[in-house]
């Protein structure tokens, strides 16, 4: 509490009221995102302690339903489905177009429309020219920011690539009976092997995505011991409960090996980037700090695990602006159980549309997924990995009865 007091300026007392707020406001735009349906464009807190939400839908008749969810009803032209279809044109062009120029693009839902990052406004019109993309569907941001990847080839804590590069633990994971931990894909190619911030042996890559995606894990040997705990603010430690999905404008914090724990905002969600490497898609934007070394480190708002560090600009003197790799596309890419308070280790249920829609622990669930618990349907209202001591009927903050 104390960082978010520091890094978003904060009164005594308004970081708790704040984390409690965002917990609360998640449940009702998941319940109105079900309710609009098509007609569904974002969703998003603000004000100093998050006590404000604001639903985005296509059809001012919608506002009575979000206001008496206790929202604000925001009416634009375009739904959540069309703004992503734009940016899926422009991240079909990165393919095959070099984008240093236009370094990030996204979904902004508080501007309704998708916006480009880029270094000129002349640069920003060939990208879009080059997606076939009309420029008045799209806004542009000139910055001179260059996003990198954030690992390091400096001695320090943490875990250590080949005896080289540095990159930060992300979350403790399970497959099996195999422990291990999430963290970035620029950090190391299956087959690396990794030891730890004692220098011993400790585990070896054993998939990794990157670009395109930014999430690898590591498998460690009987020496470590997988813990739901995340490195916080002077020596504390946070246990995580699970990997609920934060909304846009919610507080965000990241622990990282270089600069410890500070603390932002999610500016958006579903953000491509160019890396010198490559373009990275899926991402989210932060307004939180971070440095070389900081890769793959873990991003959590209040006890939910959010995502692991991939790149940014700037730094923890001046300020900057971080991305992260979401960590449920993570674990569901490679079947991984999220180490929690209440975890138990296991294989998480197949990820594909062929299997049963009975709920299942360790399934990862996305907003508006529908399944079936003790003879009763439900949708959810959050996406995360589901518990095994949180099923449906268990969480209505996670699960709506239909």
């Amino acid at each position: 509490l104390s960082a978010m007091e520091r890094d978003l300026k904060l009164a005594p007392g308004q970081a708790e009221a704040r984390l409690v707020n965002e917990a609360e406001a998640g449940t009702r735009a998941g319940m109105l995102r079900n309710t609009l349906g098509d007609r569904f464009a974002g969703a998003w807190v603000s004000g100093a302690t998050s006590a404000e939400l604001t639903v985005a839908t296509t059809d001012t008749a919608d506002t009575a339903a979000i206001e008496a969810q206790g929202a604000k009803a925001a009416v634009v032209g375009k739904n959540l489905a069309e703004l992503r279809a734009v940016k899926e044109k422009l991240d079909t062009a990165a393919v095959r177009t070099r984008t240093r120029q236009t370094p990030v693009w996204y979904v902004d839902v508080r501007t309704n429309r998708v916006t480009v990052q880029a270094t000129s406004a002349s640069a920003a019109t060939a990208f879009l020219t080059t997606a076939g993309v009309p420029g008045e569907e799209v806004g542009v941001r000139v910055s001179s920011d260059q996003p990198r990847v954030l690992e390091d080839l400096v001695g320090g804590d943490a875990f250590y690539i080949n005896d080289q590069a540095r990159c930060s633990i992300g979350f403790s994971v399970t497959k099996d009976d195999q422990q291990g931990f999430a963290t970035a894909g620029h950090c190391g190619d299956p087959g690396a092997t990794t030891t730890g911030y004692n220098e011993a042996d400790q585990g070896t890559f054993q998939a990794s995505t990157f670009p395109g995606k930014d999430m690898a894990w590591v498998g460690v040997n009987s020496d470590w011991t997988a813990t739901p705990d995340v490195k916080a603010q002077d020596g504390e430690k946070i246990q995580l409960a699970g990997s609920v999905e934060a909304l846009v404008g919610a507080s965000v914090c990241r622990s990282g090996s270089t600069t410890g724990w500070h603390c932002g905002t999610i500016q958006q969600h579903d953000t491509s980037v160019t890396y010198p490497e490559g373009t990275v898609n899926g991402l989210t934007e932060t307004t939180v700090c971070a440095e070389p070394g900081d890769s793959g480190g873990p991003f959590v708002s209040g006890v939910q695990a959010q995502g692991t560090t991939s790149g940014g600009s700037g730094d923890c003197t001046n300020g900057g602006t971080t991305f992260y790799q979401p960590v449920n596309p993570l674990l569901s890419d490679f079947g991984l159980t999220l180490k929690t308070t209440s975890a138990a280790t296991g294989t998480p249920a197949p990820q594909d549309n062929a299997a049963a829609d009975a709920w299942a622990a360790g399934r990862v669930y996305e907003v508006g997924t529908t399944v079936s618990f003790d003879g009763v349907r439900y949708r959810c209202l959050q996406s995360h990995q589901a518990q095994g001591a949180g099923s449906p009927a268990s969480t209505p903050a996670l699960w709506q009865r239909v």
